[in-house]
């Protein structure tokens, strides 16, 4: 079954390493038959959070926070790339992400970690978590760490070690289940 997805990377930093780990994750989604879209906060270029999508009169929310808002209600799920700022998520995937609420209310989410150095930013991973569940996304078990991010994809996305296709196949086939389960007990309606 094609899925659609969405892969939101966090950094806004002029030398991001983490970029070719997101641009990755989406060809891999991509070589699985699935619609995938990167959201990048560069491109995007939301404010600083005043106002929540939701908190807009109907058709007057900014273009860019009513494009984004239909790419989150067609997704299937969400895979989020974060970098680990002060064993923290960084501020702008932060405000990417509190812009909206409902729009992600019954989709899985999978969580994407990288860092500069060993721990492959679980740190921020472990507050991202809790925070994507709170916002009505909660994310599947497993994480996709990347320690040392900046040898181990080039920007464009082409991993360095043979070793990344073989470990993301099971993180995205566990998405794969959470995504397609949810999208049909969506489709039979939703608690409230």
């Amino acid at each position: 079954m094609s899925l659609e997805f969405l892969v939101v990377f966090g950094s806004v930093r002029r030398d991001r390493r983490g970029i070719g780990l997101a641009r990755f994750l989406v060809e891999s989604l991509k070589a699985r038959g699935h619609s995938t879209t990167l959201v990048d906060p560069m491109e995007v270029q939301l404010p600083l959070l005043d106002r929540m999508y939701k908190e807009y009169p109907k058709g007057e929310a900014p273009e860019a926070l009513e494009r984004l808002a239909g790419q989150i209600r067609a997704a299937d799920g969400i895979v989020v790339v974060s970098a680990e700022y002060n064993h923290s998520i960084p501020p702008a995937l932060s405000n990417l992400l509190d812009h909206f609420l409902e729009e992600y209310f019954w989709r899985p989410s999978a969580i994407a970690c990288y860092s500069a150095g060993p721990f492959g930013g679980v740190r921020a991973a472990m507050q991202l978590r809790a925070m994507l569940g709170e916002l009505g996304m909660p994310s599947i078990p497993s994480l996709f760490p990347v320690p040392k991010v900046q040898d181990a994809f080039d920007d464009d996305g082409s991993p360095k070690d043979d070793a990344y296709p073989r470990r993301v196949a099971r993180f995205l086939g566990e998405l794969e289940w959470y995504a397609s389960a949810l999208k049909a007990a969506r489709a039979s309606g939703v608690p409230y």
